[in-house]
């Protein structure tokens, strides 16, 4: 399935079900966003990676206007839906300001396994834990899925950009899983080097080697 979707490119990656907040005060995206609120329509938010556009991107739906400012300015409420792939970017639209883009919807394969789910969120508890931080999910270990936890273990973002790119949710956990056993060892040894640097100048007691 293809088909047309006005965009609005950010530097950011979005991932389905995902919850985003956005200020709107450009004039070709409050036309784009009035339109589309107007209408009950969705747009896309491909990604900007070192002012370049990418070809994934999520589609969006507004779930409330909250602001409407008195210059046309808004703060709306967005949820992320499906992700797109671009096969033809529209610059130019007639009698608008915002672009557009032929995109279609890759197919999602084979579910995650629950177990794999929960071995990995011990994992991201680990990493929290070292960087004493404590993240609430809400929702139980099995019901969590890799687009949930994707921005809470220290991704850049090409490599949040990547996992977006993987229509397998198999593959996206096992991309996740060795981004944690990477990093985890790498935070683990920071923490033992601050350790290590309170100690200097002061008192140690320091039992002597036997030869």
């Amino acid at each position: 399935m293809t088909n047309f979707i006005p965009i609005f490119p950010l530097g950011i990656v979005v991932y389905p079900g995902e919850l985003l907040n956005l200020h709107i005060f450009e004039p070709r995206y409050k036309q784009l966003i009035g339109e589309c609120h107007a209408a009950g329509k969705p747009f896309g938010i491909p990604t900007v990676i070192e002012n370049k556009l990418q070809e994934f991107g999520t589609m969006m739906e507004i779930t409330e206007l909250t602001t409407l400012y008195d210059n046309g300015e808004m703060d709306i409420r967005t949820k992320g839906v499906r992700t797109f792939r671009i096969l033809e970017l529209i610059k130019e639209i007639p009698d608008k300001l915002y672009s557009g883009a032929i995109v279609t919807y890759p197919e999602h394969y084979r579910p995650g396994s629950p177990e794999t789910m929960r071995k990995l969120m011990r994992s991201i508890r680990e990493l929290h834990s070292l960087l004493k931080l404590n993240k609430d999910f809400k929702k139980p270990d099995e019901e969590m899925n890799s687009y949930d936890v994707a921005h809470h273990i220290g991704l850049s973002l090409s490599e949040e950009y990547e996992l977006l790119a993987l229509s397998d949710e198999r593959q996206r956990l096992e991309y996740l899983k060795r981004h944690l056993i990477k990093v985890i060892p790498m935070v683990s040894g920071l923490e033992q080097l601050k350790e290590k640097i309170k100690l200097n100048g002061h008192f140690r007691n320091l039992g002597g080697f036997d030869w």
